[in-house]
């Protein structure tokens, strides 16, 4: 959206310094336009102070455009959905809401991932600030990553009773990265990441003696 500002000032460069300092907007971000010259007058007197008209883009905020990129792509997608949005230290969380959350969620919350990696992708493209959109609806993502917890445990008990690897499902990254960080002080296994994504999974298998020092450096390796 552009907007203007008309400034006065004893010449044209102090008149545009000016209006640079009231909006706190360097040079090359704005258009200037002389609406009158400064013009001085015989002996000081009838002197004529110059204007400018100054014009610039009115820069919505992130979270403006985190809002209207998801409501525009809901919309896009057929999806009666609201959004409710939580500002923290380094970014926004917004939580969607509607009739139908498995179909904002997706398989395994693929759906919501693409919706934050677009989020995320927009909001910052071209941007010096790095703002981390997160996504959730109904609660998705602290229900998964308890459900990943309880998983990854009982894969360590069954690797342990039976002393052989445990393989989970595929996942992505960022669940990955989850269960190596459960079972990463749990006495007696190691984990590891194997495959080739989407089929990337984790295999908790039992740690051996000389692995106990080395363990958390080779999980930093294959976490992702």
């Amino acid at each position: 959206m552009l907007n203007s500002l008309t400034v006065s000032g004893k010449t044209e460069e102090e008149a545009v310094a000016s209006a640079l300092t009231q909006l706190g907007l360097e040079r090359e971000d704005v258009s200037v336009e002389i609406v009158e010259r400064a013009r001085q007058g015989f002996l000081g007197l009838g002197s004529v102070a110059a204007v400018v008209k100054i014009t610039y883009e009115l820069r919505d905020s992130y979270e403006e455009r985190a809002e209207n990129f998801v409501k525009g792509l809901l919309e896009r997608m057929g999806v009666d959905a609201g959004i409710e949005t939580t500002k923290h230290e380094n970014g926004l969380n917004i939580n969607l809401v509607g009739d139908k959350p498995g179909a904002l969620i997706g398989r395994r919350g693929e759906t919501l991932d693409a919706i934050q990696h677009l989020a995320n992708y927009t909001v910052n493209r071209g941007g010096e600030k790095h703002a981390h959109i997160s996504v959730d609806a109904e609660n998705y993502r602290s229900k998964r990553e308890d459900s990943l917890v309880r998983i990854a445990k009982k894969m360590a008990e069954k690797t342990i009773k039976y002393r052989r690897p445990m393989t989970l499902e595929p996942m992505n990254s960022y669940e990955r990265h989850i269960v190596h960080s459960a079972l990463q002080d749990y006495e007696g296994v190691t984990t590891v990441s194997t495959g080739s994504e989407p089929n990337r999974r984790v295999v908790v298998s039992i740690a051996k003696p000389e692995q106990s020092g080395g363990k958390n450096e080779q999980r930093a390796r294959d976490r992702i």
